[in-house]
């Protein structure tokens, strides 16, 4: 079974629901058809209901099941106002600008969030990734123990000797260009998190370098070593290790050489790299050279799941980034 499948299948036993604040656009109307059939979550759509149901119409998708919300006529607004204003009363926020600033889909449905009204929000369909994560971080926040905000990719090669059956999931490649020690920490635990929670399997965590354990020492190798220190000190219960050059990590036969002894060297299962240079290229040349498919950028580190679309996507990339918000929800 592929990744993407048993992701929405485990995805479908939680009944959770996820707000989808772009309803005017296509592919987040087709998306909400599937994901109901599906039975992936249940979807709330923001818009006015007789222009989504006429597209819906024009097009032969069926909403049924589907909710759709006016957020500009709900009788939830005025208590967002007042939580949101409270929310960013040291910024000087004013109940007048709360409101003006909650007519935005994007802040009304992060509010949704916050509220409980929603269990999590996907979006970027139509809007930029800043204007996607600037309401999650205004208003959501980071979870506790978790200082940043950061991306990863879920990648499925195929070759399944490798990882979790051929699965791996790759941090940062997004978001941070560069981290330092702590934050570095903090993106190895909520990337073992994204293992865990979305892919399943449980995390088996390689901080990357081009030293293995004193091989070479510089300042960047510090960083690693550091970072993977604060990550086991963060989450004892998984495994991380580091420094551990990408052959360490991967290869039985090189671990055995390179960093004998340890639990992580020739299993690892999450590869953290040390910067967004070196995360970025590698999933792109894994993905390209090596057949992989690659799911994301998946938003991690937030108190409550919000995620990103590429605004070339399809309806089939929506219902999958919906069924990964939907397991990023699951405690």
């Amino acid at each position: 079974m592929s990744v993407l499948k048993d992701i929405r299948e485990r995805a479908a036993k939680h009944n959770k629901t996820i707000v989808l604040p772009e309803g005017y656009d296509d592919r987040i109307i087709e998306a909400a058809e599937m994901i109901t059939k599906e039975g992936v979550a249940k979807v709330i759509l923001l818009g006015k209901p007789e222009e989504i149901e006429r597209k819906a119409l024009a097009n032969g998708w069926d909403l049924s099941g589907v909710k759709v919300i006016d957020h500009l006529k709900s009788d939830k607004m005025e208590a967002y106002v007042k939580e949101f204003t409270e929310l960013r009363k040291s910024k000087g926020m004013t109940v007048e600008q709360a409101a003006e600033i909650l007519r935005d889909p994007l802040y009304f449905g992060v509010m949704m969030v916050k509220m409980g009204d929603a269990d999590g929000m996907t979006a970027g369909a139509v809007y930029a990734t800043g204007d996607v994560l600037r309401p999650a971080l205004q208003i959501i926040k980071t979870a506790p123990g978790i200082p940043v905000v950061s991306s990863c990719f879920i990648m499925e090669m195929p070759d399944t000797s490798f990882g979790a059956n051929g699965a791996f999931v790759y941090g940062d490649c997004g978001v941070n260009p560069d981290p330092d020690a702590h934050q570095l920490g903090a993106i190895a635990v909520s990337t073992a998190m994204t293992m865990k929670q979305v892919v399943g399997y449980e995390p088996i965590v390689a901080l990357l370098s081009f030293s293995t354990k004193g091989s070479a020492e510089h300042p960047k190798i510090d960083k690693v070593r550091e970072a993977t220190r604060i990550a086991q000190e963060t989450a004892p219960h998984i495994l991380f290790d580091g420094e551990l050059q990408g052959d360490a990590a991967l290869v039985e036969d090189v671990a055995k050489s390179k960093a004998p002894g340890s639990k992580v060297a020739g299993k690892a299962n999450v590869l953290v790299f040390p910067d967004l240079d070196s995360g970025n290229i590698a999933y792109k040349l894994t993905q390209r050279l090596a057949g992989a498919q690659a799911v994301g950028p998946l938003c991690q580190g937030f108190a409550k799941p919000v995620n990103d679309l590429s605004r070339g996507c399809n309806a089939t990339d929506v219902m999958n980034a919906v069924a990964v918000t939907v397991l990023q929800s699951v405690l």
